[in-house]
């Protein structure tokens, strides 16, 4: 039954492996009720037609400022930004599923992306006017992130290149590795430092860890996302104060924080890709405009959107450090 559901994955070898070691024992329990909660979800949402999401580029902006796994909740209760807001669907519960529902398949050439996320390698060349990639240029190697002054100063300086483009930033932040004092104090920032190689988790992180039953405490975790939040929106603000036209601020999606799933009630955390609870999806909209509107301009790519020859090791250790390999 087990292998009908998952081929290929539930050998007798890996089946033998699996119950020798409670840990990854309870890895693929955790796997398994998570897959059923997620197909239940799906069916439910079909049914309710509840799935549809904000289409972000259609949206009225010159602006999109992007926070990367960040809850309404938290951004509604912690966000001091001028400007008016809303809750709103996204269309992802991970950043590939969003970028794919927004941004795949669609010329967006009159848009510049600003990024911190690795998944924009994965978008096809030639969707944006041009891409500013910070994985390549102001990537921190001691916190495993870029820091949310890099994106700032990258963002003014796209704005001044582009004058007649929208613009999309996109920061990494709340989203893990912590930077904040909480944060700073893990004895790892996600990555499963303690287990063997064979033995880490395909998606390893803090939120994830609180299932798998890692030192670090829930209130931990969570204080240490908060700190993350509050660590980047000095920053969202400046570019608010700074950027002409519209600006929207916004989440690609959210994250969970001790959920129960449906019908498996077992408390989930993250943001596992295909999840579409709604605390998951329900991710910030706040307008601000501060001066006249500027004039956008359609134009071909003015070079390849992510480096396609980028080095393979270099894309798999970015996306590790932030918990997606």
């Amino acid at each position: 039954m087990v292998d009908s559901i998952l081929p290929g994955r539930y050998t007798a070898a890996n089946l033998k492996r699996v119950l020798r070691n409670p840990e990854l024992l309870r890895r693929e329990l955790f796997t398994l009720a998570l897959g059923v909660n997620s197909r239940t979800r799906t069916v439910l949402n079909a049914f309710a037609g509840a799935d549809r999401g904000v289409d972000v580029i259609a949206a009225d902006w010159d602006n999109l400022l992007i926070l990367d796994a960040c809850r309404y909740d938290l951004f509604a209760a912690r966000a001091d930004l001028e400007g008016e807001l809303r809750r709103v669907r996204s269309k992802g519960s991970d950043s590939w599923e969003f970028m794919e529902q927004n941004f795949a398949g669609r010329n967006l050439h009159d848009t510049v992306y600003v990024t911190a996320n690795p998944h924009v390698y994965q978008l096809p060349e030639g969707t944006f006017h041009a891409v500013v990639d910070l994985l390549e240029t102001r990537w921190d190697e001691e916190t495993g992130t870029v820091h949310p002054e890099a994106v700032v100063e990258e963002a003014i300086a796209a704005h001044e290149r582009y004058p007649e483009k929208r613009l999309l930033v996109h920061f990494m932040q709340p989203h893990f590795p912590f930077l904040g004092p909480t944060g700073r104090t893990f004895a790892h920032t996600g990555i499963d430092a303690h287990l063997a190689d064979d033995d880490r988790s395909d998606a390893p992180n803090p939120w994830f860890g609180l299932v798998y039953g890692d030192e670090v405490g829930r209130e931990q975790v969570l204080a240490a996302y908060r700190e993350n939040l509050d660590l980047v929106l000095p920053h969202v603000e400046e570019l608010l104060e700074t950027l002409s036209g519209k600006s929207v601020v916004t989440s690609d999606h959210g994250n969970l924080v001790g959920e129960r799933g449906f019908p498996i009630p077992i408390r989930m955390y993250g943001h596992p890709r295909g999840l579409h609870h709604e605390e998951l999806l329900a991710v910030p909209w706040l307008e601000s405009e501060r001066d006249e509107r500027r004039r956008t301009v359609a134009e071909p790519p003015v070079d390849a959107d992510a480096d396609a020859d980028a080095d393979e090791g270099v894309v798999t250790d970015r996306l590790r450090s932030l918990g997606y390999a």
